[in-house]
């Protein structure tokens, strides 16, 4: 699967940015200088992530407050599930992801 680009601007730190990419929502966040993208829904409820923020390293729910680790999707400890993530690289003040 090659690179293409989901957005033409970087997002500001801490900030949240749902784009659709193949019918597909993803979210990209901004996170301590490092960017990442990550499944729109949370596997827990599927509850829409749009409105999640960053803590300690993990995406959290709105809803249910689960966790998941920004870099690998992993659930918090005892959770046992994960969220999809999605790689991304910067180029050209834009976002690419694959």
């Amino acid at each position: 699967m090659q690179w293409i680009k989901v957005l033409d601007y970087l997002p500001e730190p801490e900030s949240m940015v749902q784009i659709k990419v193949y019918h597909k929502k993803i979210n990209i966040t901004q996170y301590q200088h490092q960017f990442y993208a990550f499944a729109s829904k949370c596997p827990h409820a599927g509850a829409d992530l749009s409105s999640a923020w960053c803590e300690e390293g993990y995406i959290i729910c709105p809803i249910h407050r689960y966790g998941y680790c920004l870099k690998t999707g992993k659930g918090k400890i005892g959770q046992g599930d994960y969220l999809r993530t999605y790689p991304l690289k910067i180029e050209d003040n834009g976002v690419l992801s694959k």
